[in-house]
């Protein structure tokens, strides 16, 4: 299949930048498995910094990264209290039952991405009632993809702390696109992170690396998260070819996220005024689009967007979704609108003709 011209389908798709891969060329390695690696070590310096944590731990993904925090966190036989619509339960290969013997208990998300308090609170069973497994740590995804990319407001966030601290519980917060939360409140990621025990964000999302996440926490957590690395088989050697892109995307990627923000919200407003294009949600908060078509339906109308060598995506609930990331610009965003406007027109015809007989 060729390679689309205008890409939506993820924030993975991207390649790296041209500083990226002349910093991978030139980085200073050493064995990370013995702390040894320079660049490795900056940069678990430099995320810990950001999200205003102790330690950091620099591993291969996403999932790695959540599975490691909450086996960290969460004994065997413990409870993860988290969204029904969150990636960690939905698309994680139940990984903390798996290896670790965690229990997951799914609340019902809103539409806003959050896990409404007294449905917390609900959630968390009497210690005391030996039938029940215990609840350890509630989980958060913010921005939360499924919701559309919606971000936590600091008020929730205090308000999740502060029930998590009268149940002695840890909050762990999937933050893969953390900075784009960052940029649309407007505060540092330091701030957002402050109500979280550990955190995750991605890399090699929103932030253009080709590979890997960063976990933070205190120093005690993230020790037992590079065991936990270790023990999973994500110890690695000569790391800093990879890590050095990884600075470069914390260093220079950051700043330019509210350019994502912008572009989507252009994209989602043209695709409103097209007829036939349902938006899921009134507005979005970062550099996701989620809607539906009608006429000639979602997945027809990614075929028919992919012949003009524009791809989209369709998720569990068959929603399309468009992500806008670095390699979009303006101009692709007005072919997209056209191209989406040109087709909605094309598929009313045979209605039209239909309704007239």
């Amino acid at each position: 299949m060729d390679r689309p011209l205008i890409d939506f389908l993820s924030d993975t798709v991207t390649v790296p930048t041209a500083p990226m891969r002349r910093a991978m060329f030139e980085a200073e390695v050493g064995d990370d498995c013995y702390g040894e690696d320079p660049t490795v070590n900056e940069l678990e310096a430099l995320a810990a910094h950001m999200t205003g944590k102790a330690a950091a731990a620099f591993v291969s993904s996403g999932t790695l990264g959540n599975l490691t925090a909450l086996l960290a966190q969460c004994p065997r036989g413990h409870e993860v209290i988290l969204g029904d619509q969150s990636d960690l339960y939905n698309y994680e290969a139940g990984g903390i039952s798996l290896v670790g013997g965690g229990v997951l208990h799914p609340v019902a998300t809103a539409a806003d991405g959050s896990l409404p308090i007294e449905a917390l609170r609900a959630a968390i069973r009497d210690r005391h009632d030996y039938q029940c497994a215990p609840a350890a740590v509630i989980a958060l995804e913010n921005p939360h993809c499924l919701a559309g990319g919606r971000v936590l407001s600091l008020d929730y966030l205090r308000r999740v702390r502060e029930l998590a601290d009268q149940h002695g519980l840890a909050v762990h917060m999937d933050g893969a696109r953390l900075f784009n939360a960052a940029v649309a409140l407007g505060v540092p990621a330091a701030e957002i992170v402050s109500y979280a025990d550990s955190v995750q964000f991605c890399l090699s999302k929103s932030l253009a690396a080709p590979y890997g996440s960063m976990v933070c926490g205190s120093a005690e957590l993230i020790d037992r998260v590079k065991r936990y690395r270790k023990l999973l088989g994500g110890g690695t050697r000569q790391a800093g070819i990879m890590a050095a892109a990884g600075l470069v995307a914390l260093t220079e990627m950051v700043e330019r996220l509210g350019e994502d923000h912008r572009r989507a919200a252009r994209l989602a407003a043209g695709l409103a005024r097209i007829p036939g294009i349902a938006l899921r949600a009134p507005a979005f908060d970062t550099s996701m689009v989620f809607f539906d078509v009608a006429v000639p339906g979602n997945a027809a109308f990614l075929d028919a967007l992919r012949e003009q060598g524009i791809r989209m995506g369709l998720l569990g609930d068959g929603v399309i979704r468009a992500v806008v990331h670095y390699q979009i610009d303006d101009a692709a965003i007005d072919a997209t609108i056209a191209a989406a406007g040109a087709i909605l027109a094309e598929a009313a015809l045979p209605e039209a003709m239909e309704s007239h007989r």
